[in-house]
């Protein structure tokens, strides 16, 4: 028994000790992939009112797909928190329809300069792990921030932007959702500049989602693969861009990519395509679901 407990023990304490560790996702190496969506791709007609968040479930169920990001732009009352009853509606939904609430995200932006702004946003970001706990949710999507605040350089920015993603990752840690950081061709720009932040802020509750077309400095393909170890989530997207030419994705590459680093849990599409949108995500659905079979 007491060589038990100390078996118990000693693994609980090692696990314990990685989870401070951050850096590279730790995964059983391969692929598995599960296809998901993002509700962005409904943007104009949930921004119009013309669809709500039941709808766009409605919609994952319809097409068989495994999940749903669910915007926090979305919620009634973004920024503020929804009512836990319209919130457990929205869980009981996708639950007895089959599909997963993958995530939610907000728009908060660290890389301000008035520091009781950015207590506004780390708060922001802490009212919207809440949420996903109470839908069941693992992720809040975030970004760093819209752009380097000019007469600032680089390092000035992530000495503050930094521990206001710990904070944030530390709030989730403790409601067991994952910090997902979207690099957004905003301040982060490059794989490295976001590895870079990944491994400053250091958790196991701070990861990557990997946007396939915010990757626009040099080979995109290239940036990827790079930046795959460090993703817990992804946001697949009709095109890629080299510099400030869009060119429309190779599914096939990417799956190879995967398959290559190897990647387990969600693949979120977004498709913002003009026209009808149902019409347009359901034609990139079956690329999709084409290349990755």
């Amino acid at each position: 028994m007491i060589a038990r407990r100390h078996l118990l023990t000693g693994g609980l304490a090692a696990a314990t000790a990685h989870a401070a560790t951050g850096g590279e996702v730790k995964r059983r190496s391969g692929s598995r992939i599960k296809i998901g969506l993002n509700a962005y791709s409904f943007n104009k007609p949930l921004m119009a009112g013309k669809m709500t968040i039941p709808d766009v479930i409605d919609y994952c169920a319809q097409q068989q797909l495994d999940g749903v990001d669910l915007t926090g732009y979305y919620f009634p009352g973004y920024p503020e928190v929804p009512s836990d009853e319209f919130l457990y509606g929205v869980k009981r939904a996708a639950f007895l329809n089959g599909v997963t609430i993958t995530g939610t995200g907000v728009r908060n932006d660290f890389a301000l300069t008035d520091p009781s702004s950015r207590r506004g946003h780390i708060q922001l970001v802490k009212d919207w792990v809440d949420v996903a706990a109470k839908l069941g949710s693992d992720m809040v999507r975030v970004f760093a921030g819209k752009e380097l605040p000019k007469g600032y350089t680089f390092d000035q920015v992530l000495a503050w932007m930094v521990p206001a993603f710990q904070e944030c990752a530390e709030y989730g840690a403790k409601r067991g959702v994952i910090i997902g950081l979207q690099h957004h061709d905003d301040y982060l720009k490059t794989a490295d500049e976001t590895i870079r932040v990944v491994n400053l802020v250091k958790s196991d509750w701070f990861s990557v989602i990997l946007d396939v077309g915010s990757l626009r400095q040099g080979d995109p393909y290239a940036e990827i693969e790079k930046l795959l170890p460090y993703a817990s989530n992804w946001q697949i997207k009709e095109h890629v861009w080299y510099g400030t030419k869009k060119v429309e994705i190779d599914l096939p590459r990417i799956r190879k990519i995967i398959d290559k680093v190897g990647y387990r849990g969600f693949t979120p599409i977004e498709a913002l395509g003009e026209g009808d949108p149902a019409t347009i995500v359901t034609a990139f659905l079956q690329k999709v679901r084409l290349a990755f079979a």
